[in-house]
């Protein structure tokens, strides 16, 4: 029995439920997304062993793995900020969040330890972003964890800011550098850079 079934929700009620509450519809978005997300990309020959991780897992950074090529790959995924979109012609530009839930304490490759909300440049290997908003479509971009920009925040130092990736991260469509509309060239290259003992 399905859980619509189990609780005596018909999908026009759900579909009522989530038109009256955003912040349900937002984080069900969210998940749809991922789903969408491991459908259309992750269900590749080449992907094994695909886990998706609880949120509150906070030991563990990106919200899905899986092996390819003999190596664990972790992917954060996001999604667009949907008032952040602008569209003009076929070009389409929006902002996502790329931050932690809340702040923590982390420790830095150069040994500071510092309270932050910013992921850490190598906390996961791959970002995903759900570009649905932009044509309705479910259309994604990808980026390597170590191309994507870093913190700007003048409260870091010029140091800090180099393991600090940016909290908002822009993103068009076409996509544009350091972003890609398919995940297996950029998977290739981190797992050669994972093999050869790099740094993806």
């Amino acid at each position: 029995m399905g859980v619509l079934d189990r609780w005596k929700v018909t999908p026009g009620e759900l579909d009522e439920i989530l038109s009256e509450r955003p912040s349900l519809r937002g984080i069900t978005f969210g998940y749809v997304g991922e789903y969408k997300l491991r459908k259309i990309w992750f269900r590749d020959e080449r992907v094994a062993q695909l886990r998706t991780y609880d949120n509150h897992e906070r030991a563990r950074k990106g919200d899905l793995s899986f092996m390819f090529k003999g190596v664990e790959i972790s992917v954060e995924v996001k999604s667009l900020q949907t008032g952040s979109i602008s569209r003009e012609g076929g070009h389409c530009t929006g902002k996502l969040q790329c931050d932690a839930s809340d702040r923590r304490r982390v420790i830095l490759p150069n040994g500071d330890e510092i309270q932050t909300t910013c992921l850490v440049v190598g906390e996961f290997d791959l970002l995903a972003v759900n570009l649905f908003e932009f044509r309705e479509d479910w259309l994604f971009a990808f980026a390597k964890n170590a191309d994507l920009p870093r913190s700007r925040y003048r409260r870091y130092t010029e140091d800090q800011r180099r393991y600090l990736l940016a909290t908002l991260i822009e993103v068009t469509w076409p996509v544009s550098a350091p972003f890609q509309a398919e995940p297996f060239h950029l998977l290739d290259e981190i797992a050669a850079e994972k093999s050869s003992g790099r740094r993806a």
